[in-house]
């Protein structure tokens, strides 16, 4: 029976929309309730967090599809959530149930146009993994070469195609009814979700991404990426190069192999920062299992369906910002958050440029001469907080590079816990920030701050100035009525959600026969319809109220 349900379009948009409008309520209510935010209600505000994230994760391993990758996608975002609610969905791992083999052998017949028998020798039926989009399996060419075959899922572009809606429909929740609205250009992060996200439902653009990072970095050395077979790869099918190795984290493997550890962490460390500090595509999920580790010490990175590109343009700004933080320059560092369309057209640059620089003051008193793993994650967790808390989006591909950053400083962490992140990027940022027209770029840079007027208004006179209440006690009144429209308009949303769930539920249990009682519908359908009259009359109230006020103060 779920197995059927998970095909149907209603019963998947239900699921979805129910499970957020509910994380949206209690998020909402906790908020009702706890006025002032001690430690004990921080500590309840976690707990909370965790709990619905968890409940996330559920649900995403349940229905499988654009849950586990959106869930993914989330746990890159924190510039949008709290940071509780990213660090239970950093452990969604896209592991499903594997479908049938007989669906898959279907896919492969279909797309190559014949019989199993007439390209591979012999093929494993059982899957070597499993995913919400593909699954592997190991085989033979005819000629006896060892294959992987990614095979996509049965029905799994009608099953995001469903999702996506499902989504669209929250996002419309979240933009209408939340905060997350004025901070967000969410119309542009649902776009983004779904081009990215499609991206990996098309084959061709994983062959074509993998074929670019092996040319790319054929050179490297101790590093290797796999063949692909062009001739046999199509949308739905991915053949390559099969690879015998471990996780890079097998620390049992690594020691029987005698491999130097420090080796294994610094040749990852250069690999990562040519991806990350250059412009070009960079590898968006560097999880241990896409890393893997062969008795010899090479390191063999797979799975190029998420990646991320970083464009010329953005390596300058990126540049640029440093340069900025470097020289105390922060009009420069707004310029480069600009130009890189970080910061949202409602942002206050001043506020922001403020705020950077308070931070940035925080962090110098610290001392940097050793900044290990924990100290780094530490670091991004606060940069995370300042971003959220702050008129700055991360576009799509800036949000993959922190979390790929994030996931490669836990590699190197486990891998080799002496790592000194300092010690290793110091040379690598010094030669990065001079830029490439001039090795000396910076230092002219210097030259030009030194030679600038000395005498000028104190800064410190400017932010006191800037400090101070800006709110009015003349608002306070119209910003709580404009919280009750929203609170009216959305419970009478909520209720109408309950009134075409009954209804569906009633199509369900009188027309489809599907669901077993029709006790759900009716119970569905009659609180739907209780809670949309009273909306409607207590709104009616208020905005006569409000009316009747402007009248005396007249």
């Amino acid at each position: 029976m779920k197995n059927r349900l998970k095909y149907i379009s209603i019963y998947r948009i239900a699921i979805i929309v129910w499970m957020s409008i509910k994380f949206l309520v209690q998020i909402f209510w906790f908020q009702k309730r706890h006025r002032i935010w001690d430690q004990d209600t921080k500590r309840k505000w976690e707990d909370m967090l965790e709990k619905q994230a968890g409940e996330y994760r559920k649900k995403a391993i349940a229905l499988g599809g654009l849950l586990i990758k959106f869930g993914q996608f989330l746990s890159s975002r924190g510039d949008l959530l709290p940071r509780a609610f990213i660090k239970e969905l950093e452990g969604l791992v896209d592991r499903v149930e594997p479908m049938p083999f007989y669906r898959s052998k279907e896919i492969m017949e279909e797309d190559w146009n014949a019989p199993l028998e007439e390209h591979l020798s012999n093929i494993h039926e059982d899957p070597v993994a499993s995913a919400s989009i593909g699954e592997v399996y190991k085989a033979s060419l005819k000629d006896g070469t060892a294959v992987a075959v990614k095979v996509q899922r049965y029905r799994v572009k009608d099953i995001f195609k469903m999702d996506f809606k499902a989504l669209k429909i929250v996002f419309w929740l979240v933009d209408h009814f939340t905060s997350y609205g004025k901070k967000a250009d969410l119309p542009a992060l649902y776009r983004e979700v779904v081009r990215v996200i499609s991206n990996e439902l098309d084959f061709t653009m994983e062959l074509e991404n993998g074929n670019q990072f092996k040319k790319r970095f054929s050179h490297f050395p101790s590093v290797y990426i796999p063949d692909y077979y062009t001739d046999l790869s199509t949308k739905r099918v991915l053949v390559m190069e099969w690879i015998e190795g471990t996780k890079i984290t097998d620390l049992s493997f690594i020691k029987k192999h005698q491999i130097s550890r420090e080796q294994i962490a610094k040749t990852l460390f250069d690999l990562s920062v040519e991806q990350f500090l250059d412009a070009g595509m960079f590898h968006s999920d560097p999880h241990p299992g896409n890393l893997m580790l062969q008795s010899d010490g090479t390191i063999v990175v797979i799975d190029f369906g998420m990646v991320g590109e970083i464009r010329q343009e953005d390596t300058n700004s990126l540049r640029a910002m440093v340069q900025g933080f470097i020289l105390e320059d922060y009009d420069r560092v707004i310029a480069a958050l600009q130009d890189m369309d970080f910061l949202l057209e409602n942002a206050d640059t001043e506020r922001v440029k403020k705020l950077i620089k308070q931070t940035t003051d925080m962090y110098l008193e610290g001392n940097f001469d050793k900044l290990d793993a924990n100290m780094m994650n530490d670091v991004m967790t606060d940069i995370q907080q300042f971003v959220k808390d702050q008129p700055i989006q991360l576009p799509a591909d800036y949000a993959f590079l922190g979390r790929a950053t994030s996931i490669i400083v836990g590699v190197l962490s486990s891998v080799y816990p002496q790592v000194d992140l300092i010690q290793w990027g110091r040379p690598v940022i010094k030669e990065w920030v001079s830029g490439e027209d001039s090795n000396y770029s910076i230092f002219k840079e210097v030259a030009k701050e030194t030679a600038r007027p000395l005498l000028s208004l104190p800064r410190a006179l400017v932010e006191y100035l800037e400090d101070g209440d800006k709110e009015r006690e003349w608002k306070s009144y119209h910003q709580r009525n404009h919280l009750f429209h929203q609170f009216y308009l959305f419970y009478a949303f909520l209720s109408l959600v309950f009134i075409g769930s009954g209804a569906a539920a009633l199509y369900l249990t009188v027309i489809q026969t599907v669901l077993p009682s029709i006790w759900i519908g009716v119970s569905l359908l009659g609180l739907g319809l209780i809670g949309f009259i009273s909306c409607v009359m207590s709104h009616f109230k208020m905005i006569k109220r409000i009316h009747h006020n402007r009248r005396n103060e007249v």
